[in-house]
């Protein structure tokens, strides 16, 4: 697959995640499924097609155990968006460094933490979590977009890259915070006066 192609797919993923996670909890496991799929794989060198693929199996697996267990909806969605965010640290922390150790623990730890946030605060942390976690798959996507200009997105490795990369994604996921929270001001139970 064409890898302009796959970032495209990957970058709409992560705008849905980011900018309208919390409007539908069945939009963000498909999302997070599939983004933390690709995102790993992605991080192990997988082909563009491999990663989708693996991408896409990602989102249904998510999708049917989300379902199956629907009551724990939340706590779901937090680790499947806790997961993605571990995923993305790691890959801005570690560079090419290929530690696989430090990525399972990483990603369980953040995968865990967000999971209990989200069972414990609900659609507060959730609107949070979608946010980071479509900021980082949207870099992701950009970086297979465009290599040459973006690619640093994906794995930065030097410093400045690593410090741009931060602040490109602090800065996408509070666009998300801000857009959602507007958007689903009813949802997130925001009082009229405090919805500006």
């Amino acid at each position: 697959m064409d890898p302009i192609v796959a970032g495209v797919v990957i970058v709409l993923l992560g705008l849905v995640l980011c900018f309208a996670g919390i409007g539908s909890l069945h939009a963000a496991v498909l999302a997070s499924g599939f983004g933390l799929g690709w995102l790993l794989a992605d991080l192990f060198q997988s082909s563009s097609g491999t990663a989708l693929l693996i991408g896409a199996l990602s989102a249904v697996v998510a999708w049917f155990v989300v379902t199956f267990i629907f009551k724990f909806a939340a706590f779901f969605v937090g680790i499947l968006t806790g997961a993605v965010i571990g995923a993305k640290i790691y890959g801005t922390i570690s560079g090419d460094s290929g530690n696989w150790l430090l990525a399972v623990v990483l990603v369980v730890a953040v995968a865990a933490t967000s999971g209990f946030l989200a069972d414990r605060y609900r659609a507060r942390a959730l609107l949070w979590l979608t946010t980071i976690g479509g900021a980082g798959i949207v870099m992701a996507g950009l970086g297979r977009v465009d290599e040459d200009l973006f690619g640093f997105l994906r794995h930065p490795e030097a410093a400045w890259e690593q410090v741009v990369s931060v602040l490109v994604w602090v800065t996408l996921a509070v666009l998300g915070w801000l857009t959602q929270r507007r958007l689903f001001a009813r949802r997130l139970r925001i009082p009229e006066n405090r919805r500006d």
